[in-house]
Order: structure tokens, then C-alpha cells, then sequence
């Protein structure tokens, strides 16, 4: 009986959390499977996380739903668009060299950016950490949405990274989630690699 109540008032007190967690597993579930609608799940999840980010002082994590919220409107855009051409689908691509030293010199941006702010502007418990993660994250889901094969190691480090942050802050839905994440994300890349479309 007692065991029965705590669980529930851990829920009671955590579902926000919670449904982010399960709305961000059909949303990978559904990013493996090369499906569209993974966008309309992207959008919804990060309003749950959102909150839960804000009120565990995880501002760079907070900040990237909102960006997790555009790059899903284009996402779904730039997706749909193509599922309409007569090729059908949107091809899954590798990145070229000349792409990938822009990516790595647009996350050192990012990632200085990041924590310029959450050392200077907030009360970030963790500034360097966030920010790495948050910049990974920037950079793996614009790299997502425009379907290259390597997102999928981008998420491997970010997500990784992220079971340990969320551990130390307690945030336990999303420590597990984000093992998932890292699982799948192997996972996606593999079955990307073997059927890209």
C-alpha cells in the first residue's frame, strides 16, 4: 500500500514529465521509421519539456525546445514538401566534407553562445555541460531535418551526455529516456544507412 502511494505521488508530481518522456518516444520511434508525422510529436513533447527544464534550471535545454518547436515546423515543411515531389520521399543523404567543418565551427558557436548566457545571465548549476549538449542538439536536429544519415551519431554523444546531467538533476523519466535515446540512435543510424529512404 505504501509502495502503491508513492508511486503514485511520484507521478502525481512528475507527469508533465512523464508524457514528455512517452511523447519523445514516439517521436524517435517514428524519426527511425523515416515518418513525417515525427514532427507533430516533436512539437507537442517540447512543450511538456519546456516546463519540466524550466524548473530544474536547465536553461540551454529549455531554450532548445523552442528551437526543437521551429525546426519541427520546417521539418514538416521541408518533409512534406518532398513527400509531395514525384520522387515521393525525401532520400535520407550523407554529409559532405566541406558541410561537416561547418558544423563543427557552427557548434562551437552555439556552444559558446550557450554559455556566455547560462554563465553570465542565469543561475545554471552546470553552464559547460548544458551548453555542449545544447549545441550538439542544435546542430543534430537541423541535421535531422534535413535528413542526413549522421544526425544520428551527433545524437549518440548528445544524448549519452544527457543520461549523466539528468541523473545529477534528478530527473529520472528522462534519464531513462535519454538510454533510450542513445540505444535508438545507434539503432537510426544503422537503419538509415541500410534503407535511406
Amino acid at each position: 500500500m505504501l509502495r502503491s502511494t508513492m508511486i503514485l505521488d511520484y507521478i502525481h508530481k512528475n507527469w508533465i514529465e512523464i508524457v514528455g518522456a512517452i511523447l519523445s518516444l514516439i517521436y524517435l520511434y517514428l524519426s527511425i521509421k523515416q515518418k513525417v508525422t515525427l514532427w507533430l510529436f516533436g512539437i507537442v513533447s517540447s512543450l511538456f519539456y519546456v516546463v519540466v527544464f524550466f524548473q530544474t534550471k536547465f536553461y540551454a535545454d529549455m531554450s532548445l525546445q523552442f528551437y526543437y518547436i521551429v525546426i519541427s515546423v520546417y521539418g514538416l515543411i521541408n518533409w512534406k514538401q518532398r513527400e509531395q515531389s514525384p520522387k515521393n520521399e525525401l532520400p535520407a543523404t550523407t554529409i559532405s566534407k566541406r558541410l561537416i567543418l561547418y558544423l563543427i565551427f557552427g557548434t562551437g558557436l552555439v556552444y559558446l553562445a550557450y554559455y556566455y548566457v547560462l554563465a553570465n545571465f542565469t543561475d545554471s548549476t552546470i553552464p559547460k555541460a548544458d551548453s555542449l549538449v545544447g549545441a550538439l542538439s542544435v546542430v543534430g536536429t537541423w541535421m535531422l531535418a534535413r535528413k542526413l544519415i549522421e544526425n544520428w551519431l551527433v545524437w549518440i554523444v548528445a544524448d549519452g551526455l544527457c543520461v549523466g546531467l539528468y541523473i545529477y538533476k534528478s530527473l529520472y523519466p528522462t534519464a531513462i529516456l535519454f538510454v533510450i535515446y542513445t540505444v535508438m540512435a545507434i539503432v537510426g543510424y544503422y537503419q538509415w544507412k541500410k534503407n535511406p529512404n
